[in-house]
């Protein structure tokens, strides 16, 4: 059973290298992931804003996988074009986008009050 869970917890992390490898966007999620939490270090926020931020990265985070997941699968199946599953990307990536606003409109409700 332990097995089981650290072989599933390997196939995690070999996904989150593949996402950081292969997808521009991601790369720019950990650049922006490492600015936020520098920034947070150096502005000594809370424990309770230290929270909102690690949701708001884990959730950029998640979206940003299940998008390239989905991405991945799509090219598999469908490697034509299609109407729909172009549909599905685009909603797909428009999760992304809408959670990245969510996380960075978080990040200035948090940050600029310390920094003014």
């Amino acid at each position: 059973m332990v097995n089981k869970q650290i072989t599933s917890f390997g196939h995690a992390f070999r996904g989150l290298v593949t996402l950081v490898r292969t997808q521009p966007n991601a790369r720019f999620h950990l650049f922006a992931t490492v600015c936020v939490v520098a920034l947070g270090l150096f502005l000594n926020i809370s424990h309770t804003e230290w929270a909102i931020i690690a949701l708001a990265v884990g959730s950029v985070w998640a979206a940003e996988a299940l998008n390239t997941g989905l991405e991945f699968l799509a090219d598999r199946v469908a490697p034509e074009w299609h109407e729909l599953v172009g549909a599905a990307k685009d909603v797909s990536a428009g999760g992304v986008l809408a959670i990245s606003i969510t996380a960075a409109v978080a990040g200035l409700l948090i940050f600029l009050p310390h920094i003014l």
